[in-house]
């Protein structure tokens, strides 16, 4: 099941969220954090940036749950200046590493192009690790590739620098 979580809900999903930050950076995923890596980096991320957010209108989050659990999430970010009315970002697609290659990925990335077009937004951008799997995810969506930049993102394991994609997709 696939939904909007909004701001009165997100302290009873906090654990969940937590959760899934965690595991996905345990497993390797690029998405901005290194090892080591706590439980508590993973809430503070959640309730100090993504929270405040939720909150104002500045983001929407989607989840996937099994009606016991969050197992999965991603973002979409409107953009906010005035000459990008049309554009928005996705950000952290994540799926805990148990309940991957199941679709999730999928059905939360089609449930927020539902949600940015009927905001209007005809272009999402997002970016990700060049060796990360979401690149094949996103390309199989209709997702281009705009360019990679090298040395971008630091490996969450290694003291090594990785190149990072940026990618489109127009919904107009």
């Amino acid at each position: 099941m696939i939904s909007r979580l909004n701001v009165n809900d997100f302290d009873d999903a906090l654990d969940d969220l937590t959760d899934i930050l965690h595991a996905c950076v345990q497993d390797g995923a690029s998405i901005g954090f290194i090892h080591p890596f706590t439980p508590d980096q993973a809430r503070a991320y959640w309730q100090n940036r993504v929270r405040p957010d939720l909150k104002t209108g500045a983001l929407d989050l989607f989840i996937s749950s099994d009606n016991r659990r969050i197992l999965g999430t991603v973002q979409l970010i409107p953009a906010a200046m005035p000459n990008q009315p049309h554009r928005a970002d996705v950000a952290k697609l994540l799926v805990h590493p148990k309940a991957r290659r199941k679709g999730l990925g999928r059905a939360l990335m089609g449930a927020l192009q539902g949600r940015a077009a009927q905001l209007g937004r005809t272009l999402l951008v997002l970016d990700t690790r060049s060796t990360d799997p979401s690149r094949t995810l996103y390309q199989s969506m209709g997702f281009k590739i705009a360019g990679e930049i090298p040395n971008y993102c630091r490996n969450p394991f290694e003291n090594r620098l990785e190149p990072t994609t940026y990618m489109f997709k127009d919904l107009s």
